[in-house]
């Protein structure tokens, strides 16, 4: 009789761990194992530097840990397909920018679609890119090289992380309303354009003002402009593009998004915890310094801002005739 019991409560035990295995992330405690954020450019940038910092603070609060893998290549498509091919467990997330939606309009071929398959789950923050030049290009403001890019028309390029990118975006709007005609280089990895910049292989680039500014005070390269709507706080003695070009205006924003399916209450949890992380005083007064701003918003709120974004670069993308090389 005893064996009997033994067998029937190992059997009841079995069947208990085998439907909570089945059962989803949102029946469960979450998170309740090692979250991975998979951030599509290489390391050392804007969108890796936050990334690391958001996991550090994921970790502890929810006391679980946010681990960072950087799949950089084909202009941020391979990492990012990667998440969309991941089980949509809340387990595998998607590092993003505004290079995933101008890539909806940009790449005609690409194994996923934005919108059809992620979930938004938080937005992070923005900054603007500053306008830099290496010194031995004769031009001092925005106005000089333009002049010199109209000149010698063909002749000048500029450097960006990858096609789609936000660095290379910037580079085609200002192309399209300075009436330029500038060479688009592009890298696999931020870190790797700006080294071209600064050893004189590529003449200009557009860089997060959080990773550029600090090369340019140091006389590395020379800032041009930033390009937000108004003057940034670090660099007020700088002019925007905006000034030279009226109503240009190019930003890098990040956000987090899963793979379609996850459940909803891991989103919502996942967007807590993030909103919870980028307002905390010294975040924000860490991310000050670096000219990076919070940007909470819902899951809701993300997912317009996201559709938004993708028809303001559809419109770049064509007025601009940008294409995939």
């Amino acid at each position: 009789m005893r064996s009997i019991l033994r067998t029937a409560a190992f059997a009841a035990i079995t069947l208990a761990t085998a439907v909570a295995a089945s059962l989803p992330a949102s029946a469960q405690t979450y998170p309740t194992r090692t979250v991975k954020i998979i951030v599509p450019f290489g390391a050392g940038g804007p969108a890796d530097v936050y990334a690391r910092i958001l996991a550090k603070h994921l970790t502890d609060e929810t006391k679980q840990s946010f681990i960072i893998e950087n799949r950089p290549g084909a202009g941020a498509i391979i990492g990012t397909d990667a998440v969309a091919k991941s089980a949509p467990d809340g387990y595998t997330l998607l590092l993003m920018s505004n290079t995933q939606t101008t890539n909806e309009s940009l790449f005609a071929n690409k194994p996923y679609e934005l919108m059809r398959d992620f979930v938004p789950v938080a937005s992070i923050n923005y900054s603007d890119l500053i306008m830099v030049v290496n010194p031995s290009v004769p031009a001092k403001t925005v106005a000089e090289f333009i002049a010199l890019a109209k000149k010698e028309p063909g002749k000048l390029n500029y450097a960006s992380s990858g096609p789609g990118t936000p660095y290379h975006m910037a580079g085609e709007l200002f192309k399209a309303m300075s009436g330029t005609n500038i060479v688009h280089i592009p890298h696999k990895a931020s870190g790797d354009a700006r080294n071209s910049v600064l050893a004189g292989n590529v003449q200009m680039m557009f860089d997060a003002v959080t990773t550029m500014t600090a090369l340019a005070k140091a006389g590395k390269v020379r800032a041009l402009a930033t390009t937000g709507a108004t003057r940034n706080a670090l660099t007020p003695d700088l002019p925007t593009v905006g000034e030279t070009v009226p109503g240009y205006e190019a930003t890098i924003w990040l956000g987090l998004m899963a793979p379609k399916g996850t459940p909803k209450e891991v989103v919502t949890f996942l967007n807590t915890a993030v909103n919870k992380v980028i307002q905390l005083p010294e975040v924000k007064e860490a991310w000050a310094k670096q000219g990076a701003v919070p940007m909470p918003k819902t899951p809701e709120e993300f997912d317009a801002y996201l559709r938004k974004d993708i028809k303001k670069w559809a419109d770049v993308v064509k007025v601009s005739g940008a294409k995939v090389r």
